[in-house]
Formats: structure tokens, C-alpha cells, sequence
């Protein structure tokens, strides 16, 4: 056992260590994280076909309710994962805030529709949310000009009855 102790105590630090550099939102401000994907099948969610962009560039947009020009533009870019981190600095009540793809380096998934190419996020402490600063955004997607040929079987595989039919 007390060979044992070393280890245990060197293991301890470890974790220790990798508790106080996990990600924080900067003092009075957030930490928006999100991902990346490409859709293959143009499904409009994630499939089992659907791959992680790495190298995208995403950018948090902020605008007042009312319209007009952005408050704020940051950018950041995916890691392997397809993950971003965003560091916001300041509270944004007053405005809608959406993180927006803007590049992607894959040139066979770079398609962007208007609409599909955004995430909402609060950037706001005033609003009851629990979160510590950090804001999850959902994930978003850019698209191949056309689907996969095997797409049409893979979205058959989800039984989407109730969809409705493109024309």
C-alpha cells in the first residue's frame, strides 16, 4: 500500500491540474463552444455518414433586436473534432447573437444554406441559465452539392413518416 501512494498522489495532480486549465469564460463574460459537421445527405442533422470539419471558420455575430448593423464579430476555427471555442467579453442582453459558418476547407462540403447555417446562442447572465458562462451552441452543418448515393437508404433507416416530402 505504501508503494502505492506515490502513484495515487501523482495521479491526484494530475487531475487536479487538468481541472484548472479546463476552458472558462473570461471574467463576466462567456465561453461559446459548438461543432462542425459536414452533411453528406443533405439531411439537415447528423447521420451515422456525417463527418467532423476540422480547419472550419465559424463567426459570432451580435445585432440589436430591432435590426441594424452587428455589435460584435469574432471568429474562431475547429479542431480536429470539429469543436470551436469563442471567448466573448461582455454581456449582449439587447441583441440576437448567432454563431454563423463562414468557410470550410473541405471544397466537396462547402455549401452554405441560408437559414441552416447558424446557431443561437444567449449571451446574456440575465436570463435564470446555470451555466457558469459557458454556452453550447447546436451543431451546424455545411453541405455537398448533391447527396451521397447512399443517402436515400440511410434516411429510410430513420422512419422519417411524418416528414414532409421535398418537391
Amino acid at each position: 500500500m505504501a508503494r502505492c501512494m506515490p502513484l495515487l498522489a501523482s495521479l491526484l495532480l494530475l487531475a487536479l491540474a487538468g481541472v484548472a486549465s479546463a476552458d472558462k469564460a473570461p471574467e463576466g463574460g462567456f465561453l461559446v463552444t459548438g461543432r462542425v459537421y459536414c452533411d453528406p445527405c443533405r439531411a439537415g442533422f447528423e447521420t451515422n455518414v456525417s463527418k467532423n470539419v476540422e480547419g472550419a471558420t465559424v463567426a459570432m455575430d451580435c445585432r440589436p433586436f430591432g435590426g441594424g448593423e452587428s455589435k460584435l464579430k469574432a471568429e474562431a476555427t475547429t479542431d480536429k473534432q470539429g469543436w470551436y471555442k469563442i471567448e466573448i467579453d461582455q454581456d449582449h442582453q439587447d441583441e440576437i447573437c448567432e454563431v454563423v459558418l463562414t468557410k470550410s476547407p473541405d471544397p466537396s462540403c462547402a455549401e452554405i444554406e441560408e437559414f441552416r447555417d447558424r446557431a443561437r446562442v444567449p449571451l446574456t447572465s440575465n436570463n435564470d441559465m446555470k451555466q457558469q458562462g459557458t454556452r453550447y451552441a447546436n451543431p451546424i452543418a455545411f453541405f455537398p452539392k448533391e447527396p451521397r448515393k447512399e443517402c436515400g437508404g440511410i434516411l429510410q433507416a430513420y422512419d422519417l413518416k411524418d416528414a414532409p416530402e421535398n418537391p
